[in-house]
């Protein structure tokens, strides 16, 4: 147990910030609650932001390992489970993913980790060719697309999957990167001036941060859009597909809660989801003139108005 104090020590790390994050962060602790641990009361969190500054996180994980904590909840993408993994090979690790664990290494099977490592993933990079789909159902005249990804994140294997999905239709692709707030709207004028004419947006905490002016880009440049997470639709975005984040995080509570109780993290199986939501903003569409036609609203399972 962590000697700097008398409760259990919990390290949150995340390449995100505080304010983007709240609802994820609330999300973990409501899942430490179901399992009798409260913040402040018997068990204390130490947080860790990286603010979308990927390249401190081995820093950020450095410093929990040695403080030392008892547990390390690794949030914000890979390349948070990355540094906590590189920090210790010793503290338990509960991780909130967007990938598969096992093919990058970090787990021996979904159901037996191993090591010190386990959590909960979304598996966003394996939904974006179903996203990609959903965008051709939009308009089936679309004939070249666009990924935007974070060139500083871990984001090769859902773009690449993009790509794949694109190049087997025949249709034309480009890769646009945005690494920080500046280049968001350099990135949307490129993909116009490209005769682009719809965007997958990846899983990335600096995206999830700017998700309103984002939001206010594709709508201002006419661009169809679909995101990975509710979140960008409930901030006016046109369409997402995928599972919630939220009950992610919840998870990965649930989980800390456990390993604090005395479970190991290696015989804790990763927990995959097993519901996806494709939730359309009919309002958005119709400010962005698209029409909709019958057979997207029949796999829609949400529409905002």
């Amino acid at each position: 147990m962590a000697q700097q104090s008398a409760l259990p020590t919990i390290g949150f790390l995340s390449s995100g910030s505080p304010r983007a994050f709240a609802k994820f962060l609330t999300a973990f602790q409501q899942g430490l609650t179901e399992t009798g641990f409260v913040e402040g009361r018997n068990v204390s969190l130490v947080y860790r932001w990286a603010e979308g500054h990927f390249d401190e996180l081995d820093k950020l994980a450095a410093e929990l390992a040695a403080r030392p904590v008892d547990l390390i909840a690794a949030t914000g993408g890979l390349s948070s489970a990355l540094a906590a993994k590189k920090a210790t090979q010793t503290i338990p690790i509960v991780a909130v993913l967007g990938f598969d664990p096992v093919k990058v290494g970090l787990a021996a099977s979904f159901n037996r980790p191993g090591g010190n490592f386990t959590g909960t993933t979304i598996i966003t990079t394996e939904m974006a060719p179903k996203r990609l789909s959903l965008l051709y159902e939009l308009d089936p005249g679309i004939n070249k697309i666009a990924v935007l990804v974070n060139p500083a994140a871990s984001a090769d294997a859902e773009t690449t999957n993009v790509i794949n999905a694109a190049t087997s239709t025949g249709r034309a692709w480009v890769a646009l990167r945005a690494g920080s707030e500046n280049e968001l709207e350099a990135a949307f004028a490129t993909a116009v001036r490209e005769g682009v004419r719809g965007l997958v947006m990846t899983a990335d905490p600096l995206f999830m941060a700017r998700r309103a002016k984002l939001v206010a880009l594709a709508e201002s440049y006419k661009l169809p859009v679909v995101y990975p997470f509710r979140e960008f639709v409930d901030a006016g975005g046109l369409m997402r597909y995928g599972p919630s984040l939220q009950a992610a995080y919840r998870v990965a509570g649930i989980y800390a809660g456990r390993i604090l109780k005395g479970a190991k993290a290696s015989e804790m199986p990763i927990e995959a989801p097993t519901t996806f939501e494709f939730v359309l903003n009919l309002k958005t569409a119709k400010a962005m003139g698209l029409a909709i036609s019958a057979q997207l609203l029949a796999l829609v399972d949400e529409t905002v108005e």
